[in-house]
């Protein structure tokens, strides 16, 4: 008997194999496989199987979900492998012959002593690679253990196919390679080494034209999902390609260890657009070439089309009769964080491209930690990326995720520029003190939720099962991030039917809207990040208001609110000026003389980091 963990866990019998119904012992058996041989504690098991949110009674139900896998052994006749009760937790004991991820592990091994016979080492690995059966524990229902150990084993299998694909370079076998590379880039977009790869096999294949193309669909990529240029090696590998260099056999492997030196005279500068990255801030400038430097437009941008007719209408109307001198117009874009600010700023500077011959530019202005970028710093950066030269025309400036209005009033000074600013705070004083326009953004309609997952996940899916849409899109609260990262999971799983992912979502939304292979991808990260950028007391007053009653945020506030039994009010009143904080930092939506709201999906966070830091709290 044989268990699987690469792909849905199965337990194999020669060529029968058993996918195992999703359970706790399931789950349990999952985590013990991925520790075989090692003592794993109870409380992680307890983890691993119920959650943060464990039962009181969880050590003792632990002890009954160890009798219940015993008996599934039992029912499936495995021998030769017991969970053993340890001090501190249990064991399972295994080796590569019942264990495919041990398995995998020692083929791996093998592979790497025999560096010094690459045809030998490429079976090897590729005889390791045939071990992953599909989505990695498909049928194990445990957050937990898709948050920790997925990513980590995910990683273990993408460094076995990019070490194939460069074996397969070194040996002239591009053709064969360009099967692999192809899923692989698409797959995993940002994974830079697989996108070399390719562009190197399309190019020793003859096909240098393709070669290219997706050298500039990489780069577009980088720079519009991630801010960032493409790194040293796919650069170098473009200026190859452009100057029609042989990279020879094994070139791809030298490529990854040792970049080629640059060499001492370059060709003459190729029309098409020009980007860099300049401390954080990613600028998209055109080349002389007309036409060249436009910037992509957003991946399946749907929704919204009201106010990106309005921007583009703004951005691109004459000035009124002597505006010399005046101020660049301004477009403010603002909204809680993840709705969709910098998509829509995005899509209205592809839209009005051709009315700013001088340039588009897209500035980050907080660094990848979250903290604000100076308006000093930007400032002498953005001066130097336009340049003096532009002799009266346009230029169009993206300020991206603003923190207050002192990093923006330095950048508003060319009269022949105009600035979209993206920002979760309202900027009040910034429109008062300098005018402008504000597109405050909520959630998506409903139509505007399906229109999205017809765009991303395709017609014939969406359609088949119009219902099962509907309700993910309720799921998420039409909230656009969440509907990102659902689609994002969904594509992955192409077999996965919409109606039994309502099911799937259901149970906790908060937990899977999550990328399993990118952790930093959640809504509980977008959230929590929003919540660390505020003053530690604001923070604490919009917990409790997330925590407590509806009456909290109604129209009459708390004073008309539930009495504890003293007579004194459970909650006591919120200030009206923090309410307004928190409604100017997009986590509060309308206000008065309506009653303020919290999303679904952010109350129900709020909710769980409570209900998380109280039990710590009662544990210590």
């Amino acid at each position: 008997m044989r268990f699987q963990l690469l792909g849905p866990l199965a337990l194999a019998d020669g060529p029968d194999v058993v996918v195992l119904q999703p359970s706790k012992p399931v789950i349990l058996l999952a985590a013990l496989l991925l520790h075989a041989n090692s003592t794993v504690s109870a409380d992680y098991l307890q983890r691993a199987v119920w959650g943060e949110d464990q039962p009181a009674t969880a050590r003792a139900a632990l002890q009954t979900c160890v009798l219940r896998l015993r008996r599934l052994f039992t029912k499936h006749g495995v021998t030769g492998t017991s969970i053993e009760a340890v001090p501190g937790g249990y064991r399972i004991t295994a080796g590569p012959p019942t264990l495919d991820l041990l398995g995998f592990r020692d083929q791996v091994r093998r592979a790497s002593a025999l560096v010094r016979d690459p045809e030998a080492e490429l079976y090897t690995l590729k005889d390791a690679l045939s071990l992953w059966q599909g989505s990695l524990l498909a049928n194990v229902r445990s957050d937990v253990l898709h948050r920790d150990e997925v990513p980590r084993l995910s990683e273990e299998r993408l460094r076995a196919v990019e070490r194939v694909c460069d074996l397969l370079l070194g040996l002239g076998r591009c053709g064969e390679a360009l099967v692999d590379l192809w899923t692989a880039t698409r797959v995993y977009p940002g994974h830079e080494r697989f996108h070399e790869q390719l562009i190197e096999a399309l190019y020793r294949t003859g096909r240098q034209s393709q070669a290219l193309a997706e050298y500039r669909r990489v780069k577009g990529f980088l720079l519009d999902e991630l801010g960032v240029d493409p790194s040293p090696s796919l650069r170098q590998l473009e200026l190859s390609i452009l100057r029609g260099e042989d990279l020879g056999a094994g070139g791809a492997v030298r490529a990854a260890v040792e970049p080629a030196p640059a060499p001492a005279s370059a060709p003459a500068p190729v029309p098409g657009p020009t980007s860099r990255v300049i401390q954080g801030a990613a600028v998209s400038l055109p080349a002389a070439a007309p036409g060249a430097g436009r910037v992509p437009a957003v991946p399946h941008f749907t929704g919204r089309e009201a106010e990106a007719a309005a921007m583009a209408a703004r951005l691109t109307a004459p000035p009124p009769p002597g505006a010399d001198g005046q101020r660049p117009l301004t477009v403010l874009v603002s909204g809680a964080p993840g709705i969709g600010k910098s998509a829509l700023a995005q899509h209205v500077a592809h839209l009005v491209r051709d009315s700013f011959p001088a340039g588009r530019l897209l500035v980050r202005m907080t660094r990848a930690d979250g903290h604000p970028r100076t308006a000093d710093e930007v400032a002498a950066e953005v001066g130097a990326a336009l340049g003096p030269g532009r002799a009266g025309e346009r230029a169009l400036l993206v300020l991206d995720d603003v923190v207050d209005a002192d990093q923006v009033r330095p950048l508003l000074t060319p009269p022949d520029l105009a600035v979209v600013v993206t920002s979760r705070m309202g900027l009040g004083g910034l429109i008062a003190t300098h005018g402008g326009w504000v597109h405050r953004l909520t959630a998506f309609t409903e139509a505007e939720s399906y229109a999205l997952l017809l765009a991303a996940l395709g017609t014939e899916r969406v359609e088949a099962e119009p219902r099962g849409a509907r309700q993910l899109a309720a799921l998420c609260g039409h909230f656009p991030a969440a509907l990102r990262i659902l689609t994002a999971r969904l594509l992955t799983r192409p077999g996965l039917r919409l109606g039994d992912a309502v099911d799937w979502l259901g149970d906790d939304p908060l937990a899977r809207l999550t990328l399993t292979d990118s952790p930093d991808h959640s809504v509980s990260g977008l959230f929590d990040r929003a919540l660390g950028r505020l003053d530690p007391r604001l923070s604490e007053a919009f917990l409790r208001i997330g925590a407590g009653p509806p009456e909290l945020l109604g129209e009459a506030g708390i004073a008309d609110g539930p009495e504890g039994p003293d007579g004194t009010k459970d909650h006591p009143p919120v200030p009206e000026d923090v309410l307004e904080q928190l409604a100017d930092a997009g986590l509060l939506e309308d206000g008065p003389p309506g009653p303020y709201r919290i999303h679904d999906l952010l109350r129900a966070h709020l909710r769980r980091t409570v209900r998380i830091r109280n039990r710590r709290t009662e544990k210590v």
